[in-house]
């Protein structure tokens, strides 16, 4: 099975979430400056929510993928709004790529609110979501 993943982190919160989740599963994670160069089967795709929206970062990876992807499984970050799923699937749904219906999302710190998260248990809880989806 090929997996691969990309995330967009202004603040460092989702990339921690990217980077625990490449961990668990072994697949190196890069930011969505670097397109998908080859089918996969499973995408883990990082993002957060910047203004109530999704940053264009994301939505230019997305607009740009040109290889086949089996299913996109959103996980993201956020201070003030539950998370991207909505947003990120509305996109991929014009781009008639499969969004998967599990995602991970967690709270973000941002200036004051929710210091120091993701914490350590975010962090294990995302990794652990994704051996999930991975080994199935």
């Amino acid at each position: 099975m090929k997996v691969a993943i990309r995330y967009y982190s202004r603040g460092g919160n989702t990339k921690k979430l990217a980077m625990a989740i490449s961990e668990a599963i072994g697949a190196e994670a890069f930011t969505t400056d670097k397109p998908l160069e080859e089918d996969v089967d499973i995408l883990f795709l990082g993002s957060s929510v910047y203004a109530y929206g999704v940053d264009d970062h994301v939505k230019d990876f997305i607009s740009g993928i040109q290889v086949n992807v089996g299913k996109v499984v959103n996980f993201s970050t956020a201070a003030l709004v539950k998370s991207t799923y909505k947003q990120v699937g509305k996109l991929l749904k014009e781009k008639g790529i499969p969004q998967a219906k599990e995602e991970y999302y967690c709270k973000g710190s941002f200036g004051p609110m929710h210091k120091g998260k993701p914490d350590q248990k975010d962090l294990k809880a995302a990794a652990a979501f994704a051996r999930k989806v991975v080994n199935g």
